[in-house]
């Protein structure tokens, strides 16, 4: 785990701290169960194969249309039909890149290592802004404009064709952030972001605050432990928007009035996703977790993937897919998380949470392999 401290004279040993905790609390890789041979109960395909580079921050794949925006950590970028596994465009903005990709079909976004909002228009880069942070969450593009959210959750807005600042929202007392991607979506004329454990509600023009839900508290005795914020990997339903609170809670949203309709305890660091139903996620610990979306009472728990250093999960059809730390893609009942199929990759972890393009299940490795599934 890796934290930012927006004092910058405190962010070196804050993160050195935590990261010496999270090795000594790594997964006791003893206690994996043995999977056993694996047993198709559903058939699932290989349809390509592509690469874009070893990848090292936290990559957002967020389809439009039958596209995937997907980048490498040496600045790499490119749009690929996710139907063939073809590039449409493939650049490089010549930097090594800390988040990204942000896509409205045309125009893209990441952001350096050196905090710098890099924009392009396919292929071809139109600018770039320095932003005053380190930021990991990948750049959300619409209705004209790019928002970036940095590691201190503050939120910039730019023209997204001349690079023009147009706002910035900046919260103050948030001493303490965590290190991973957060939550920077639409719904309707509302930006949302995750600002410590609330989501929030925005006006795209101008930044200010329409309304605030509070999905997580702060807890524990020091500043680590306090710690609380909302991550990436939503599960939307018509204005209703399920979240994941880092290691304290999973809680759904009014995403119009801003209410919040339920929040229940739990201790993962991955996002949520689900259907009218249902919302899933695991664990830190590798528990596969399901809880009914209308009250958040739990439904069932699977413990098969203990340990195993999992994704966020995604919903196709009766199957959850999942990735884990070895690359293995697991396909797993949505009535008890019984498993169903297993597909090898390259070895490496799968670095984002697998999506659903049409009819085609992408993921992506942190060798940079990206690879496209057929269930059938």
């Amino acid at each position: 785990m890796t934290v930012i401290r927006q004092a910058l004279s405190k962010w070196a040993l804050s993160v050195g701290i935590i990261l010496t905790l999270s090795a000594c609390a790594g997964p006791d890789k003893s206690k994996q169960l043995d999977l056993g041979p694996n047993t198709p109960l559903i058939g699932v395909r290989s349809a390509w194969t592509s690469t874009v580079g070893s990848v090292d921050f936290p990559l957002e794949i967020r389809p439009v249309g039958s596209l995937v925006f997907v980048a490498g950590s040496d600045g790499t970028v490119a749009a690929i039909d996710a139907r063939t596994g073809g590039d449409l465009w493939r650049t490089s903005v010549g930097v090594k890149l800390s988040a990204g990709v942000g896509s409205d079909g045309r125009y893209a976004a990441v952001v350096s290592k050196e905090n710098e909002l890099i924009v392009l228009d396919g292929a071809k880069e139109l600018w770039r802004q320095k932003l005053g942070a380190v930021t990991l969450t990948a750049p959300f593009v619409a209705g004209a404009r790019v928002f970036a959210m940095s590691a201190d959750r503050s939120v910039s807005a730019f023209d997204v064709v001349t690079g023009r600042k147009l706002w910035q929202q900046q919260r103050s007392g948030e001493a303490l952030v965590l290190g991973r991607s957060g939550i920077v979506m639409a719904i309707g004329d509302t930006l949302v972001t995750g600002l410590a454990g609330r989501l929030v509600g925005m006006n795209p023009l101008n930044g200010k605050i329409k309304w605030e839900a509070q999905v997580a508290n702060s807890r524990g005795t020091n500043e680590v432990e306090r710690l609380v914020d909302l991550v990436s990997g939503v599960s939307r339903q018509g204005n209703q928007v399920c979240v994941r609170a880092f290691q304290s809670a999973v809680g759904c949203v009014d995403g119009v009035r801003g209410n919040l309709v339920w929040s229940k305890s739990a201790s993962g660091s991955t996002g949520v996703d689900g259907d009218e139903s249902e919302v899933f996620g695991t664990e830190s610990d590798g528990r596969l977790i399901a809880w009914k979306r209308a009250d958040g009472e739990r439904l069932w728990v699977s413990e098969r993937l203990r340990f195993r250093s999992l994704t966020a999960p995604v919903l196709v059809g009766r199957s959850l897919v999942i990735g884990d730390e070895v690359g293995t893609v697991h396909f797993l009942s949505r009535q008890d998380g019984s498993p169903l199929n297993r597909l090898s990759t390259d070895g490496s972890a799968i670095r984002s949470a697998p999506v659903l393009v049409g009819q085609t299940l992408v993921v992506v490795t942190q060798r940079g392999g990206i690879f496209g599934f057929k269930p059938e």
